[in-house]
């Protein structure tokens, strides 16, 4: 089969030729990928490829798939043979979807909603994280909420899920280039970060009060810039490092609250983390099938192109969704 295989040895993803998959436990599926998802987490490889037990110059990432099953484990009772589905892979597993076949847990697949295979790889890492984010934040109903990076992946997800939600003032920060294309997404207040204090933009927005609750996207300073953008007894949802209430402004005397979230990691958390990762992708499923949310900037490669489009990611934030067609 053909597929994109990252080489830890040059740090560089190739296009080459690859023996298809075999299942490697009684839960998994065989599937032939229809459409793949490009995500940050999959360019930045290189930071995370530790966690890959003996990863060698054949390992295949992609991690979220649209597809068919064509061969199953023996455990297997939920699934067929020739059922479409849709999921977000373990990405410590070797055969992802940057191929043209692909092997993961039955445990965690959804449905393929009413959509093109294309437009549902777009969703599962960045949607499914937004909806699991706001439902830490128990964030129904808000009066307020901003989140970084509002132009990538998450972020346009984010936004749209927290107009869903029914929040009150939705303020995002991004380049002042995509400000109408957030603003197209649902957004009620944009920060140009490049030209604006955030912390006090969004103070600014809410009478001096700060948010109720934020989700920082991007990383970096910031976490802290949420932080010290929310009210007393404010909450936020850190998506790239690790929370360090220590650098936030009086966050012990504010109440503020930080919560940790990585999607994936679910995978190996049993039956509870697989859950959490199911019932993310069912509901976000069911709202793109029924057009309560878009992937509104959608761009559709070639699997040759990966290579390609993986190093450039690393070098700049991507607006909208890169996505991957095998058939």
């Amino acid at each position: 089969m053909q597929a994109v295989s990252y080489s830890p040895e040059d740090d560089l993803f190739h296009l080459r030729e690859l023996p298809t998959p075999q299942l490697e436990t009684e839960y998994d599926v065989l599937v032939t990928v229809q459409a793949v998802g490009l995500n940050p987490v999959d360019s930045k490889i290189n930071l995370w490829q530790g966690m890959v037990a003996g990863m060698t110059n054949e390992f295949v990432g992609g991690l979220d798939v649209a597809g068919e099953i064509v061969a199953k484990g023996d455990a297997v009772t939920c699934w067929q043979v020739g059922d479409k589905v849709l999921y977000h892979g373990n990405m410590r597993r070797h055969h992802g979807g940057f191929a043209e076949f692909a092997v993961h847990d039955s445990r965690t697949l959804t449905p393929l909603p009413n959509v093109t295979p294309e437009v549902a790889a777009a969703t599962p890492c960045a949607a499914w994280t937004a909806w699991r984010a706001l439902e830490k934040l128990s964030a129904r109903g808000a009066d307020s909420i901003l989140i970084t990076g509002g132009s990538g992946g998450v972020g346009g997800f984010a936004i749209q899920l927290a107009q869903h939600f029914g929040i009150g003032q939705i303020i995002t920060s991004c380049s002042a280039a995509n400000h109408p294309y957030v603003k197209s997404l649902g957004a009620d207040i944009t920060i140009d970060y490049h030209q604006q204090d955030i912390v006090t933009s969004v103070l600014q927005a809410t009478n001096q009060q700060g948010v109720a609750i934020a989700i920082d996207c991007v990383g970096g300073d910031n976490e802290v810039k949420c932080a010290n953008s929310l009210r007393f007894d404010g909450q936020l949802v850190e998506l790239v490092q690790t929370c360090q209430p220590n650098n936030y402004q009086d966050a012990f005397l504010r109440g503020i609250g930080c919560h940790q979230l990585s999607l994936g990691s679910g995978h190996v958390q049993g039956d509870f983390g697989r859950n959490s990762i199911v019932t993310a992708g069912l509901a976000v499923n069911q709202l793109l099938a029924n057009q309560t949310i878009t992937v509104p900037k959608l761009t559709t490669l070639k699997l040759a192109d990966i290579p390609e489009a993986l190093m450039a990611m690393r070098k700049q934030r991507t607006v909208g969704k890169l996505v991957a067609v095998l058939t």
